[in-house]
Parts: structure tokens; sequence; C-alpha cells
């Protein structure tokens, strides 16, 4: 298990009792709810990053119009050996 570290957090009184709501619910201690949600939020982070790294990537070098039309009979010819 990776080393811990203690540390402590002001949180509104509203959003703890959330917190201990949903801990109960999911029979969890709170620390182990508050790191599944810290690592739940990271991890949603880091795809909108990657997303946001994508569009960036595509408007700075788009597909020209060859790729697209490629692409597009590509994924024609692989529909049409599909059983379905």
């Amino acid at each position: 298990m990776a080393k811990s570290a203690k540390i402590a957090i002001s949180l509104p009184a509203d959003l703890l009792n959330d917190i201990e709501r949903e801990r109960e619910t999911d029979d969890k201690s709170r620390s182990e709810f508050i790191v599944q949600a810290v690592q739940e939020f990271l991890k949603n982070r880091r795809k909108q990053q990657q997303i946001e790294r994508y569009i960036r990537g595509y408007e700075l070098y788009p597909e020209t119009e060859e790729e697209a039309e490629l692409s597009s009979r590509i994924a024609a010819e692989s529909m049409a050996q599909s059983p379905w």
C-alpha cells in the first residue's frame, strides 16, 4: 500500500453532511470516501485535459480531404463486411 499522510482540511458543513450521508450509505470510512472522490476527480480532470489536447491538435493539424475520404471509405468497407 502507498505511504499515507494525514492532513487537516476545512469543509463547509453542508458538504461534510453530504459526504457523511454518502459514505455511510456505501459503508466506507471518511478517509476511504474522500480518497476515492479525489481519485475520481483527478481521473476525470486528466481525461478532460487529454480531450482538450486532442481538440487543439486537430485544430492545428486538421485532417486533409484525402484523409477524410480514406477514413470514410475504410469505414464503409468495414461495415459492409460486418455480418449484421
